[in-house]
């Protein structure tokens, strides 16, 4: 019951994730990301687990799709979870179980994936994926959250909005350069999330 896409800037020191869905606190249990390592999503069925095992593996040089291969494989309830992954480097990657509930999906590019279960269909992945592709003027999180605002113009949750969240990294850009933290923003439970989250 959840969208998100996982993306790297083009010169690769950003990392994020944005996530909307019709679930308490999304933002909360679905991203994971580390200043130049890279970046991932867990949901439907999330597995918190895999935050901290994908990000270990990106940081040893996995590339993404060897990342989702290597966690599902270890994984017995991998037909109930939906993972997206980009790295450092190279194409995105995106998994979806046979046990998600439809419609259920994704798509990956150049340094992102965008996935998507309960959705309205097919358009609400398409649509994160041509907006961050078309995005390239934009500032790294605001092309993020115009993503995530595309998805959910073309339908997004089937069962409605609930909340959104964005995190975005990059090594020594947070608070006084003190952490790696450039946004950390939630909206827990709001009629509109993604309007929200694009205004705060």
């Amino acid at each position: 019951m959840t969208f998100s896409l996982v993306a790297r800037s083009a010169d690769g020191r950003l990392h994020g994730v944005a996530v909307a869905s019709k679930f308490l606190a999304a933002g909360a249990l679905v991203p994971a990301a580390a200043a130049e390592v890279g970046a991932l999503a867990t949901q439907a069925h999330v597995n918190l687990a895999y935050r901290p095992q994908g990000l270990t593996l990106l940081r040893t040089g996995v590339a993404a799709a060897d990342v989702v291969a290597g966690l599902i494989a270890a994984d017995p309830e991998r037909d109930h979870r939906q993972l997206g992954v980009v790295g450092a480097t190279g194409t995105g990657a995106s998994w979806t179980g046979p046990a998600c509930h439809p419609w259920a999906g994704g798509r990956t590019g150049d340094g992102w994936a965008a996935q998507g279960n309960v959705l309205t269909g097919p358009e609400v992945v398409d649509a994160l994926g041509a907006a961050w592709e078309a995005g390239t003027a934009l500032p790294f999180a605001e092309r993020l959250v115009a993503a995530l605002r595309a998805g959910d113009e073309a339908g997004g949750d089937r069962r409605g909005r609930q909340s959104a969240g964005l995190l975005v990294v990059e090594r020594g850009g947070g608070y006084g350069g003190t952490s790696d933290v450039v946004v950390d923003l939630r909206v827990d439970d709001h009629p509109d999330p993604v309007a929200e989250l694009g205004r705060l």
